[in-house]
């Protein structure tokens, strides 16, 4: 019998609304693809399953990469009309991979993260029920969840994310040497100084 594997469930919904550039953060160019391309493309390569809610106008730039049936597509306001948040999207995405063993959540705007972390981290999640990527001490992404999570997961909503699960249960730090799980794109200032490092990287 194959062992099933943790999902991954990649957070694309957002509105970014700290980037103050033009377009959607998510399909900004960095390097040979944009923010979203490089970030699934990581997802792609751990061969791991993988859920991706996102928002109607992204949809379309999504399924270019990934199939319809793993697409989760949300609404921007709840049925009270009020905006949803990184909870919701939380909640969609573990729903859908509902017959997973464990989640591990990725914000979408992770470009350097190295597809190594992700299984380093849905491995730990056999022995413990949250486990959390950390390089040279410091946190970072994805957060992984165990099974026995699944109803609190899916019972969030709006902007307070996972943090409540964090606080309430023993989590566990994987330190990882991979600078990428710290890194994530939230303003103009953070792509444009990404794309100086990596010119420099590569001699530029």
């Amino acid at each position: 019998m194959i062992k099933q594997r943790p999902a991954v469930v990649v957070l694309a919904a957002g509105r970014g609304q700290r980037f103050k550039g033009s377009g959607h953060k998510l399909e900004q160019v960095l390097g040979d693809g944009t923010l979203l391309q490089r970030s699934l493309g990581c997802v792609l390569s751990s061969q791991l399953p993988l859920v991706v809610v996102t928002c109607s106008d992204l949809a379309p730039v999504v399924q270019r990469f990934v199939a319809a049936r793993d697409v989760v597509v949300l609404d921007e306001t709840n049925h009270l009309g009020e905006p949803l948040g990184q909870g919701d999207s939380i909640a969609a995405g573990v729903a859908a991979a509902g017959d997973a063993p464990g989640w591990l959540i990725l914000p979408a705007d992770m470009p350097q993260l190295q597809a190594r972390s992700l299984l380093d981290v849905a491995a730990a999640l056999d022995q413990y029920p949250i486990a959390y990527a950390q390089h040279k001490g410091l946190p970072g992404h994805p957060v992984g969840f165990s099974a026995e999570l699944y109803s609190e997961l899916t019972a969030l909503r709006g902007d307070d994310g996972a943090r409540r699960l964090l606080a309430r249960y023993p989590a566990q730090a994987v330190e990882l040497d991979d600078p990428g799980v710290l890194v994530d794109v939230d303003t103009v200032e953070d792509l444009q100084r990404l794309r100086a490092q990596m010119k420099k990287d590569h001699g530029g």
